[in-house]
């Protein structure tokens, strides 16, 4: 079975390129000397995450994006990450950009994560937007 899974939820939509992701994303991991125990990356709606983000966050807003690290090895990565593919719709084209990039954007933002990168404050926003920039740049 692979250690990295797609799985759609509340809606129909199915990943383009999934063997280029797996290596992508493993590549990002490796680079930071960590293994996949396994990654769901569940593709889902907005009233899904919101109901997510409302449950386990206390947050009532729309995002992206919610992680959750399940890992109990520091070494090793086991997380959840669940993406809201009508909030990147919208994201994409208020950045005026394809969706590709910033539904890829939005996948490598949740591994840095759980790589151990914040983005709480503007210095660590900032930072985080680099390294997305220079995982996007290493794609495929």
């Amino acid at each position: 079975m692979e250690k990295i899974q797609f799985f759609p939820e509340n809606i129909d939509f199915t990943i383009k390129q999934k063997k280029k992701l797996r290596g992508w994303v493993k590549k990002t991991i490796e680079h930071h000397h960590k293994k996949i125990n396994t990654i769901n990356y569940i593709f889902t709606s907005d009233a899904t995450l919101l109901s997510i983000n409302k449950e386990f966050l206390t947050h009532n807003t729309y995002t992206d994006i919610i992680t959750f690290d399940q890992s109990s090895d520091p070494n090793q990565i086991e997380a959840d990450i669940y993406i809201s593919v009508e909030r990147v719709k919208e994201n994409a084209k208020k950045l005026a950009i394809s969706f590709e990039d910033e539904l890829h954007r939005v996948m490598i933002h949740g591994i840095l994560h759980l790589l151990g990168y914040s983005d709480k404050e503007k210095c660590q926003k900032e930072e985080m937007r680099k390294k997305e920039n220079h995982y996007l740049a290493l794609r495929f």
